[in-house]
């Protein structure tokens, strides 16, 4: 469902305001995208939406590697995710395997905390936790 980030029609004591909401209806460019969630599945999978004046953004839909930073090799590799352990932005993202900005995943070289912003960057990259 989308968003409306439009002005309100009632003033701060809850009284209705005349002049805006009398002549001036929604508009199109007030509308917030949905959101767009990154699953762990089977493949990779992306999806370009058009932003204002033509540019455009990468969303990730569902993701199955992730690129990993090993900071005392000083090497990226690209491993694959099996599931999300912990993601502190919502507990249900767990268990739907939604992946996020600071979740801690599984991979084959063991657990992966994401730095990247799939919604927004359209990759997925993390940094490899010491265990």
């Amino acid at each position: 469902m989308a968003k409306w980030h439009g002005i309100s029609r009632r003033k701060p004591s809850g009284g209705r305001l005349k002049r805006p909401s009398r002549y001036r209806g929604k508009r199109k460019t007030e509308i917030s995208s949905e959101n767009q969630f990154a699953f762990v599945g089977e493949k990779d999978a992306r999806k370009l939406y058009r932003k204002t004046a033509g540019s455009q953004t990468v969303r990730v839909l569902s993701i199955k590697n992730i690129n990993v930073n090993k900071p005392k090799e000083g090497k990226t590799v690209r491993v694959q995710i099996t599931n999300v352990i912990r993601n502190d932005a919502d507990t249900n993202y767990v268990r739907r395997n939604i992946v996020t900005k600071g979740a801690i995943v599984e991979t084959d070289v063991g657990q992966v905390r994401v730095t990247s912003r799939p919604g927004m960057h359209g990759v997925v990259s993390g940094i490899l936790l010491e265990e």
